[in-house]
């Protein structure tokens, strides 16, 4: 009966698309299958009875506390207008040059997403900060478009990024298993900090990668990315002092996070504590942040780490009862039986993750397809961290690619109506290809994910 939890799994992609909220598609699907194999006798219900222990586990696990701490660092930041200092300080920098504010939102965007590593936040504030200036000097919508959705989406990669937290703690548990499943009863680990330290390189590479893109476009065609010294609201030139202000209040805060965590001297959660204090301290220090917008701070985080533990809890019971009807095994002889060994296997697996991301946001793809896929492929020995980096770029590619990568519509719900849906598309492609190309040197070259965090926490 294990071809049944493949209909499943088609089911529950279905009802998805269907628009029906993710946490209850998860679980009521699921359960529905579940009673449906038990009246007919081809499903053991005793499977559910270990789901009360998984929910507690869900609820006390440690690692996860970082996500609603994470979420209330990220949304601060954002509600505190730091976006609009950096961008400002940013473009008098680098805005008088050719395709000098193509630069300044690519590290405007990279500085966002190493300070709140929400990408839809990132992808809506650069569109409305920087898109209507962009098109007011010139520059070709494509390129406009193409370098705030890549810039945004850059939030993926770059830590402390709430995907990796999660897939730090999904990897865990399925790094975990895979050792169990070969004999290895005293099992290494892996941690959401050898994550973050494997991220660090690839995900530095992916924006130098971007800027000698635009570097090599203001040359080859400079009149889709025009200079801003002839423009009128071209922003006067900043000072040392002032470029030194606007960039302390996020490079503080990223040293104090992930310093602390490479340094031994605080585990992820604990980091994010010390992350979402100094975002409060930051945003106070501004001047402009009241008790009404530190209760939305807290409403949105509220909002959205109940969704993550909601689709967490929605995921559970529907790898429950995806194993119960035997799916793992089935997934795990069709992975082994293909031509071309682990290669093979990674390469359908990254495949599929990269069409689901299509369709299924980065916490759906990473509660349900990662613990079905992740202890086979770790099985096989793949080191789980090059994995975890691997899964996030790709991830983050999926949602750059038209017609229905997140970013395009979230850009999209933000750009002038002046600003074609075609133009985005084909807008972020040069970016897509450059995704690209950084998933083909990360599996030439693993060590580019794992030489750091060797060096930093041991083989």
């Amino acid at each position: 009966m294990e071809w049944i939890a493949i209909v499943m799994f088609v089911a529950v992609v279905v009802v998805l698309l269907a628009g029906f909220p993710v946490a209850f598609s998860l679980g009521g699907t699921a359960l529905i299958f579940a009673g449906i194999g038990t009246l007919v006798g081809v499903f053991d219900a005793s499977f559910l009875g270990t789901m009360p222990n998984r929910v507690f586990g869900i609820m006390s696990n440690e690692t996860l506390m970082a996500v609603p701490l994470f979420v209330f660092m990220g949304v601060t930041l954002e509600r505190a207008q730091i976006a609009e200092d950096l961008l400002d300080n940013m473009s008098s920098l680098f805005g008088r040059l050719g395709g000098g504010l193509g630069i300044s939102v690519t590290l405007v965007g990279m500085l966002l997403a190493a300070s709140t590593g929400i990408v839809g936040a990132t992808v809506v504030t650069m569109g409305l900060l920087s898109l209507p200036t962009m098109l007011r000097r010139g520059y070709d919508p494509k390129v406009a478009t193409g370098t705030i959705c890549a810039s945004g989406t850059l939030g993926q990669i770059i830590p402390p990024s709430i995907i990796l937290v999660l897939l730090g703690d999904v990897l865990s548990s399925a790094y975990s298993q895979s050792q169990l499943d070969r004999g290895i009863f005293s099992p290494d680990t892996v941690s959401v900090g050898d994550l973050f330290a494997g991220a660090l390189i690839p995900g530095l590479g992916l924006v130098l990668l971007y800027v000698l893109y635009l570097v090599g476009l203001a040359i080859v065609k400079p009149a889709t990315m025009p200079a801003a010294h002839e423009a009128a609201d071209a922003a006067p030139r900043a000072s040392l002092g002032q470029i030194l202000l606007a960039l302390s209040a996020p490079l503080i805060l990223i040293l104090a996070v992930l310093g602390s965590i490479m340094a031994g001297l605080a585990t992820p959660t604990e980091a994010a504590g010390v992350g979402a204090v100094g975002a409060l301290v930051l945003a106070l220090g501004r001047g402009q942040f009241s008790l009404k917008r530190l209760v939305d701070v807290m409403r949105s985080t509220v909002r959205v780490s109940s969704m993550v533990f909601l689709i967490l809890i929605g995921a559970s019971i529907f790898s429950l009862v995806f194993r119960g009807y035997g799916g793992d095994h089935l997934v795990q002889a069709l992975l082994l039986s293909l031509p071309g060994g682990h290669i093979a296997a990674m390469f359908i697996v990254m495949l599929l993750m990269f069409l689901l991301g299509f369709v299924l946001d980065f916490i759906e793809i990473t509660f349900v397809v990662v613990p079905i896929v992740g202890p086979i492929l770790l099985s096989m020995g793949i080191d789980p961290v090059w994995l975890g980096i691997m899964i996030a770029i790709n991830l983050q590619t999926s949602f750059l690619t038209p017609p229905f990568g997140f970013a395009l519509f979230y850009l999209r719900g933000v750009a002038p109506d002046s600003v074609a849906t075609g133009d985005i598309y084909r807008g972020v492609m040069p970016f897509v290809v450059i995704q690209i190309v950084a998933l083909v040197l990360l599996s030439l070259w693993p060590e580019l994910a794992t030489w750091l965090p060797d060096v930093i926490y041991g083989p």
